[in-house]
């Protein structure tokens, strides 16, 4: 497997060890800052900018390294951030400490998110972009599994010791640290613009990228704006009866499903094609959403979130993998860092829309309404967006 280079390794090795540090944390997020006074609202805002935050910084950092012509400054800068901000949050309980380091943790994943995503693809040719890129997310995924693992595997030990956490999540930080230090990246000529590179900058790409990068980016934001929260999923196993630990399960669960089956999907996207596999993963998501209306036990549940690990690792890396293949390579960390910096600001508003449809009609109306708003973006992408061609 000549493609996994060591490049694409440490880069699969660095995602690991932070998304263990992150998922560990995720479970016990809410519970931790309600216990230092957040109220349920002050922990709304403060992840709407910790949200916005990521959004809007990886398209001006993804352009700025196209611009500069570099990838790893901004890789070992965005995580080195993202690892020092675990134990800020345990060191003072002030509200603005608190944001401050939320907001530093969330501008680390801005910063190094369009140069990492280069880098994998600078790595790959257009014949093994959907297995370089599902290799990194099944990797990423497998954090996602042992840090919720781990953080159920301390409190059983230590119930309570929220604080503990965040101190022992900066250890696998401190791993992608040192992981990043033995990157190295091919030598890159910077554009030659003598202006500098403004924060909004980004946004002039749209005008200037490929017709068909604009019409694959309107489809997936579309999709963004009706995929909300996983937490909406959770709330509707809880409401079914399922206890705590079936639900942290199912969680674990899906994300095992996503991580073992990443790099086999992006294998076969790449002898099959891209577009195919990734229309397949949301006719998967159509299926779990609408599943989602229909009450059922554990078994039921655990076949959707089945079927969703498989709609995650049949779209997440094959879209970044399509971008890439439709866009110069000069341009490649700007292109994906202009749509993932919409897709956060399209997230927090399908959060939103999702929470107004669920306290106004009901449950099953979120979830239909999410369905259908899906369909019809297969519809769209099946018809009036191309195949990526493999001989850009």
């Amino acid at each position: 497997m000549t493609y996994l280079t060591r490049t694409v390794w440490i880069l699969s090795c660095i995602s690991l060890v932070t998304d263990i540090a992150s998922e560990m944390l995720y479970p016990v997020m809410p519970i931790y800052l309600q216990s230092i006074g957040f109220s349920v609202l002050l922990i709304g805002v403060l992840e709407g900018i910790a949200e916005a935050t990521a959004g809007l910084s990886k398209g001006y950092f993804g352009k700025l390294s196209d611009h500069t012509g570099r990838r790893t400054p901004f890789i070992r800068l965005g995580y080195g951030l993202s690892a020092v901000s675990k134990p800020m949050m345990a060191v003072f309980v002030y509200p603005l400490w608190i944001f401050f380091a939320r907001a530093v943790d969330r501008l680390g994943k801005g910063i190094r998110t369009g140069a990492r995503d280069a880098l994998l693809s600078d790595e790959a040719t257009t014949a093994t972009k959907g297995r370089v890129f599902g290799f990194h997310r099944s990797m990423d995924t497998l954090g996602a599994v042992l840090g919720p693992s781990l953080a159920l595997l301390f409190l059983y030990y230590y119930p309570g010791r929220y604080r503990n956490m965040f101190l022992l999540a900066f250890i696998p930080g401190l791993l992608a640290i040192v992981f990043s230090l033995y990157l190295k990246e091919r030598s890159a000529t910077p554009k030659e613009k003598t202006e500098p590179v403004r924060f909004f900058s980004f946004l002039g790409y749209w005008k200037e990228s490929p017709a068909i990068y604009r019409k694959l980016v309107v489809g997936l934001l579309i999709f963004t704006l009706s995929n909300s929260s996983d937490v909406f999923l959770l709330l509707r196993i809880k409401q079914a009866g399922l206890g705590d630990t079936a639900t942290i399960g199912i969680y674990i669960f899906y994300n095992l499903v996503y991580a073992l089956a990443a790099f086999p999907l992006g294998i076969l996207a790449d002898r099959i094609g891209l577009k195919k596999i990734f229309i397949a993963g949301l006719v998967l998501f159509v299926l779990v959403y609408a599943g989602m209306s229909i009450t059922g036990n554990w078994y039921w549940y655990g076949s959707l979130f089945l079927l969703y690990g498989l709609y995650a690792a049949a779209t997440e890396g094959i879209s970044k993998a399509w971008i890439s293949n439709i866009t110069s390579k000069a341009d490649t960390a700007t292109a994906i860092g202009t749509f993932t910096g919409f897709q956060s600001i399209c997230t927090m508003a399908a959060s939103s829309l999702t929470g107004w449809i669920w306290f106004q009609f009901g449950a099953v109306a979120a979830f239909l309404a999410t369905a259908g708003m899906a369909f019809m973006v297969v519809v769209y992408l099946l018809f009036f967006v191309p195949a990526p061609d493999t001989a850009v």
